[in-house]
């Protein structure tokens, strides 16, 4: 099947549908928010807390969005499925998705990391991720009868940094991440999908008490040129503008938000 002609506004001339994975909190709430006050249609994708995700999703509706809540395990293949169809049905076709889920596990020297944590970090991170992303395209791509659409993979600064003494099994992950940016990017844009990814440096969430080390913000910050951590708002507001059609000539981005580090 032949790709059709793409024209870069197509995924403005209807509404836009996106689904934000790993949306209940931290940098997944932020971005649904700010894509919500964008006036997106949200999927607020969540794997295990109903409770957070339906805060997150009153949130968005009293910005005046349409949304709803899919619980989802990404790295389940008809999971995944059954979360776009519940989408499509509810909301219409997906045009954009943040591919924001992932797990880390506890911090550690790689050599006491369990193979169990490994293989999750992997099933997460990266098969997840990609899941989605096929999924995703199926529906946004040209060749499959799409008007198009966006991507945007959460990576990590530690793709680059390596995080020894913390977690490197996740640093690898985050790499093949950005490696499935790359290639995506290249194997898409002339069906219309343009695929980016951001790389959060040290920002402000639970994620840090859930690896087992709460103040690892602080302590970054001092070696942080911005001598500060990030906000989940600011790794939105990059989201948000990779999947703005003001970036509509940047596609296979790796938009480094981590305050110089």
């Amino acid at each position: 099947m032949q790709p059709e002609p793409h024209s870069p506004a197509a995924p403005a001339d209807g509404p836009r549908t996106t689904v934000v994975t790993g949306a209940s909190r931290g940098i997944g709430a932020a971005t649904a928010l700010r894509l919500a006050g964008e006036g997106h249609r949200l999927c607020v994708g969540y794997a295990r807390d109903a409770e957070a995700a339906e805060r997150t999703l009153a949130a968005v509706r009293d910005l005046g969005a349409e949304a709803t809540a899919v619980q989802v395990d990404t790295s389940d293949e008809s999971q995944v499925d059954a979360l776009f169809a519940t989408v499509e049905e509810r909301l219409g076709p997906v045009t954009g998705l943040v591919n924001n889920a992932g797990v880390s596990g506890p911090l550690g020297r790689f050599t006491e990391t369990s193979p169990d944590v490994m293989r999750r970090v992997v099933e997460v991170n990266v098969v997840g991720a990609l899941l989605c992303a096929r999924r995703a395209l199926r529906t946004m791509s040209t060749a499959y009868g799409g008007r198009g659409g966006a991507i945007v993979n959460i990576s990590s600064g530690a793709a680059t940094l390596g995080a020894p003494e913390e977690y490197v099994h996740y640093a690898a992950s985050k790499a093949a991440v950005d490696a499935m940016t790359t290639g995506l990017a290249k194997e898409f844009g002339p069906e219309g999908v343009r695929v980016n990814s951001v790389q959060p440096g040290t920002v402000l969430t639970g994620m840090h008490e859930a690896m087992g080390d709460a103040d690892r913000p602080r302590r970054k910050a001092a070696i942080t040129p911005l001598r500060r951590a990030g906000e989940p708002e600011e790794i939105a507001a990059a989201v948000s503008w990779l999947l703005s059609e003001e970036a509509s000539f940047t596609t296979g981005a790796v938009l480094r938000v981590s305050g110089g580090l």
